[in-house]
């Protein structure tokens, strides 16, 4: 996935209205002498889950529970939890309540607990796993998805400055091309196609080329 943070744009597409994350975060918090490491990894499908808690128990060797939740694919369609070893419903759900609560796909949260001695009860259990998902959640940066439009824009050389200029906000210029003409291939945003159709009467010839996606950083 391509991530870029832009600060102001003008959608072509929203997307798909979930939010992602772009980055491993942790956060640690103490509860009644039991540690709580939140550890929270962008995912892109199934396979994803195990080899990520595989390097979330070498990250933490030791640990007497890695429970965690996961959400995948379009629409967050798939989920995935485990309480390993604590009391049913007490670890992976309260984990999984927020990360859907937050609107995430394409994430997993594996919570380490190293125990301290003192057992905390269901109820204990339950407010320890959500608070140490929530306040990893605050650590990191969540995106958007953004759909734009790729075209490709064919001109004489005289209108190289002019193009330039009006393509100043545009959100990529991915290729530039001089030979008998210029042909660029551009990502644009709906107020930079609006000043190119200021000028298509300049232009030898526009062409879509497709979709590109974007992760805008909220």
């Amino acid at each position: 996935m391509g991530f870029m943070e832009i600060s102001i744009i003008c959608y072509t597409n929203k997307g798909d209205d979930m939010k992602y994350i772009n980055e491993i975060t942790t956060h640690q918090i103490e509860i009644d002498k039991s540690k709580f490491i939140g550890v929270l990894m962008p995912i892109s499908n199934e396979q994803d889950i195990e080899s990520n808690i595989e390097k979330v128990k070498n990250m933490y060797p030791k640990g007497n529970h890695y429970c965690y939740a996961a959400i995948y694919g379009e629409q967050a369609t798939y989920a995935k939890m485990s309480d390993d070893g604590e009391p049913s419903r007490t670890a992976g759900a309260p984990i999984m309540e927020v990360l859907k609560h937050h609107g995430l796909t394409n994430v997993l949260c594996v919570v380490v607990r190293y125990f301290g001695g003192i057992k905390l009860g269901q109820g204990g259990l339950v407010r320890a796993y959500t608070k140490a998902t929530s306040l990893v959640l605050q650590k990191t940066s969540l995106y958007e998805k953004a759909i734009h439009p790729i075209y490709e824009l064919i001109f004489d050389y005289p209108l190289i400055q002019k193009v330039d200029n009006i393509l100043l906000d545009a959100i990529m210029i991915k290729s530039k091309s001089f030979l008998d003409v210029v042909r660029y291939e551009v990502v644009l945003n709906d107020e930079t196609y609006q000043k190119i159709d200021e000028i298509l009467y300049h232009l030898k010839g526009i062409k879509y080329l497709g979709d590109y996606e974007l992760y805008v950083k909220i």
